[in-house]
């Protein structure tokens, strides 16, 4: 009992959600996501690990043959 309210409540709000139409701030939008620069993927940063680190890579190979 007592539940009359609550599904009317609910079937309120899924109509609202269902047949609004919002209308969407694109600008907004794009501030919100990022500066507008493209991210770059900086290969030169990982160098220095790939000199160090190489040979536990190629050991790794070996031992999985």
């Amino acid at each position: 009992m007592g539940r009359g309210r609550a599904k009317a409540k609910q079937t309120k709000v899924a109509r609202a959600l269902k047949y609004s139409s919002p209308t969407m701030d694109l600008d907004a939008l794009q501030r919100e996501i990022g500066s507008g620069t493209a991210v770059t993927d900086d290969d030169e940063s990982y160098d220095e690990y790939a000199d160090r680190y190489g040979s536990y890579d190629d050991d790794e190979d070996d031992e999985r043959r």
